[in-house]
């Protein structure tokens, strides 16, 4: 049963949305509507490598003793995908009065209407995916996209208990707890904790409870997505840091509807968002897309045209480069499912079940 508040943020957001088949809000709206628009900073983003995968891998969820990392590599020995168009250059606009806007708007009433993710401290939150990563030989060449594979991940709800990932043909894979860091002064020395003591979560290395705890008002939102992203990238492109950290959030976590909601209306507010007619999620699954390009990579995140709700996303080369033609597939992603589990390795009751 919907909440009070619930039905606040439906009629909040039902307000954002234009009447069936009218394709432009009234003259009143879009006038309100742009004065909510937030202008972001401009930066210049220095050097960077020619291919850089994007950003599907998991949370940095903990460091342990340590101080340890876990990584996944998925090297490309498969045969590629094959060429991708070139991606749709789309109509640059910003703001929730624009097309992206609209269909982010849609988003986060559909998200709003999902259901709630609610998880205890000692639960994990548990999300199936499809995956794909492409890679380079070491002698060079283009990048190679191997099929998508399924990954299973449990991550621990508060980050003090380990998680786990698990992927198709690789082993299992523990998640660290967040653990305090030590140092040592010197060889042989005793191991003593580190100032600060175990790392905090934020917009770039989240847990559930962090997430949970995010604001809803978008603007807010966004500032405190700007301000953690900044954080060691002050030459960096702001906008796209942000737009990727929102995509992050949207894939690898379970947040509660209205924050959900809110990440998609602070989206709508980076400069640089554009509509594609058609993009295919990892699975096939086929729909509109919202996308920005940066540096040569177009990240799109697809929605299902009917439902709004989020498929999955896709990175793809604009201009072509060593490491491919344009329009070569980087990386995709299918959000297959969402749940709450009791430890890592439990899987959720089948659908209907």
């Amino acid at each position: 049963m919907n909440t009070p508040a619930d039905d606040a943020l439906h009629a909040e957001l039902a307000g954002l949305l234009p009447p069936p088949e009218v394709p432009e809000l009234p003259a009143s709206r879009h006038q309100a509507l742009k004065h909510r628009t937030l202008n972001a900073a401009e930066g210049r983003r220095g050097g960077r490598s020619p291919l850089r995968l994007p950003r599907f891998a998991i949370p940095a969820a903990a460091c342990t003793a340590a101080v340890a990392l876990v990584a996944v590599t998925v090297i490309a020995g498969e045969s590629p995908a094959p060429p991708a168009p070139a991606p749709h250059a789309g109509v640059e606009a910003t703001g929730t009065g624009t097309e992206p806007g609209r269909i982010l708007a849609r988003a986060a009433l559909a998200a709003a209407a999902s259901p709630r993710a609610e998880a205890r401290p000692e639960q994990f939150v548990y999300i199936e995916s499809l995956v794909a990563h492409a890679a380079r030989s070491a002698s060079g060449g283009p990048a190679v996209l191997p099929p998508a594979h399924r990954r299973q991940v449990w991550l621990s709800a508060d980050g003090s208990r380990e998680g786990l990932l698990r992927e198709a043909g690789a082993p299992d894979s523990p998640l660290g707890v967040r653990a305090p860091v030590y140092t040592l002064d010197h060889p042989g020395a005793t191991p003593r904790r580190a100032p600060g003591g175990a790392p905090s979560a934020s917009v770039t290395d989240p847990t559930h409870t962090y997430v949970a705890s995010l604001p809803t008002d978008p603007e807010t939102l966004l500032g405190l997505v700007y301000a953690e992203t900044k954080r060691g990238h002050g030459d960096g492109d702001p906008d796209q840091r942000a737009f990727d950290a929102i995509g992050t959030l949207l894939t690898e976590t379970w947040a509660p509807p209205r924050v959900t909601a809110a990440l998609y209306e602070a989206a709508a507010r980076i400069p640089g968002t554009v509509v594609l007619p058609s993009a295919k999620d990892a699975a096939g699954r086929e729909g509109v897309a919202v996308a920005r390009t940066a540096h040569g990579e177009q990240t799109q995140w697809i929605f299902d045209r009917k439902s709004s709700a989020f498929l999955g996303a896709r990175s793809v080369l604009t201009r072509s480069t060593d490491a491919g033609a344009a329009g070569t597939v980087l990386g995709s992603s299918a959000v297959l499912a969402r749940a709450v589990t009791n430890r890592p390795g439990e899987l959720p009751p089948a659908p209907g079940a």
